[in-house]
């Protein structure tokens, strides 16, 4: 089957490879948004709301997602396998909590202020990396400073190969500079802490009426912490032919099962392992150490390390853990007891 017509919602040949002759009934659609009780899908033309089979609920689906539709009833019956999944551990649930689903390019948001954190835009990092996505730090806020070169440069140190692009998130300019990655058909997320200008660049991007717009809400001046605007994910479509995902403000990111990610992120420690005297070494004390000779030349800074140390050490604490017999295994939280 081919759905010439959707490829400007972003359906390539891996979503067109999933559909059987089964299917042959049902309609391919995009989720818009998820909200507790209810899904919304756009087809291609128009928006519209979804019915889900019993016992499926909302928690299953992420902006983003792919789903096959019965157009007589508009259930969705099947989600299509994902090429990329965002989603982020949630000490309230059970399970992960899906960000956004089947993106090409993660924007991770931040500005020329007290907001920005290396520490923070690590973790961001170490998500997208995971998820397979491409990510770029996209400053905001470069008319309020005569500095913006210097938190791009911060941004650059972070992960090898890093684009990252300075706008005013009002200006117009602000599309063309991010047009490389939001042309017909590609998707792209929009994440970072609240008040640096993600519903801003959202309505910019998205070049949106004046009552259709995104409630926007400034940091406060004393402290540089943001106001929650955006309450759900939702997308937009961007006036350069692509789609735009926006997220809520995220106060906490808490990393599990990002090991590859990591070991992107932190591609010069990742190398320098093998070559330590031990292959369990810590990277903290042990004689031969390849990583603390490099923070001892230079080439590596200790605050970098440490970094890496904890984030390491939550991914390992957070990650669960598979036991049991081949087949029959089951999954743990790490330390936890099988009953």
């Amino acid at each position: 089957m081919n759905f010439p017509q959707l490829a400007g919602l972003g359906w390539t040949d891996f979503y067109d490879e999933q559909i059987t002759p089964d299917d042959q009934d049902l309609v391919p659609m995009r989720i818009a948004s998820v909200h507790r009780s209810r899904l919304s899908a756009q087809t291609g033309q128009d928006q519209i709301r979804l019915e889900l089979p019993i016992h499926v609920t909302t928690n299953d689906f992420a902006v983003g997602d792919w789903v096959l539709v019965n157009a007589d009833t508009n259930v969705a019956e099947r989600r299509l396998e994902r090429a990329s999944l965002l989603r982020r551990r949630n000490e309230n649930m059970r399970g992960p909590q899906l960000i956004a689903a089947n993106v090409d390019t993660l924007f991770i948001v931040t500005s020329c202020n007290d907001d920005f954190n290396a520490a923070r835009l690590e973790r961001y990092l170490a998500l997208a990396n995971e998820a397979g996505t491409t990510p770029v730090i996209v400053l905001t806020k470069i008319d309020k400073t005569d500095d913006a070169a210097s938190y791009r440069d911060q941004a650059l140190e972070l992960q090898r190969g890093l684009q990252v692009v300075m706008v005013n998130a009002k200006d117009p300019d602000a599309t063309d500079a991010l047009l490389p990655w939001s042309g017909t058909g590609q998707t792209v997320a929009l994440v970072g802490s609240s008040g640096v200008g993600k519903s801003t660049l959202l309505n910019t991007l998205a070049d949106k009426a004046p009552d259709q717009q995104q409630l926007t809400g400034g940091i406060r001046e004393g402290d540089a912490k943001g106001r929650h605007t955006t309450t759900s994910r939702s997308l937009h479509a961007i006036a350069g032919g692509g789609w735009v995902i926006d997220t809520p403000g995220m106060r906490t990111l808490h990393v599990s099962d990002v090991a590859s990610g990591l070991e992107q992120l932190f591609a010069e420690i990742t190398e320098l392992a093998p070559q330590c005297r031990f292959r369990n070494c810590t990277h903290e004390h042990e004689p031969g150490c390849a990583v603390q000779a490099a923070v001892k030349a230079g080439d590596l800074s200790a605050e970098r390390l440490e970094r890496w140390r904890k984030l390491d050490q939550e991914n390992t604490a957070n990650t669960p853990v598979q036991t049991g017999p081949r087949n029959n295994r089951v999954t743990l939280p790490r330390g936890g007891k099988r009953r």
